[in-house]
């Protein structure tokens, strides 16, 4: 099999609660064509670069996938009738990155930075 990392972006309004209930409906479409997703990572809402239909922020969650390309076939296939998905992308990789994501450990390094600096003042 096959991995595979899947980012989408859901739009601005929903709840964390309606976030975490995409990233679990995506789970389940991969589980039940025999796949397996081994990581899930919810990255929060985040401004974006440009306006993409009416929202200026997005909530990021990344999938790290273990299946066939047939399953993630269906997966973007269902990602791309849902309304709530603004965007998504789904790629190949050789392996997957053990331990948090990159985007993951910027976000505990901008807290720390944080927190520095109302040590500070």
């Amino acid at each position: 099999m096959a991995l595979y990392e899947h980012i989408f972006l859901a739009r601005q309004d929903l709840s964390q609660s309606q976030v975490d209930a995409l990233a679990a409906t995506a789970t389940e479409i991969v589980e039940a064509n025999e796949g397996k997703v081994t990581k899930t990572e919810t990255w929060g809402l985040k401004s974006l670069a440009y306006k993409i239909d009416r929202n200026r922020k997005a909530h990021f969650v990344m999938l790290n996938i273990d299946a066939p390309g047939s399953v993630v076939e269906e997966l973007e296939r269902q990602t791309r009738i849902n309304e709530d998905v603004i965007r998504y992308m789904t790629i190949r990789v050789e392996e997957h990155e053990e331990g948090p994501s990159v985007m993951m450990r910027k976000n505990e390094r901008d807290r720390k930075r944080r927190g520095d600096r109302e040590e500070r003042d």
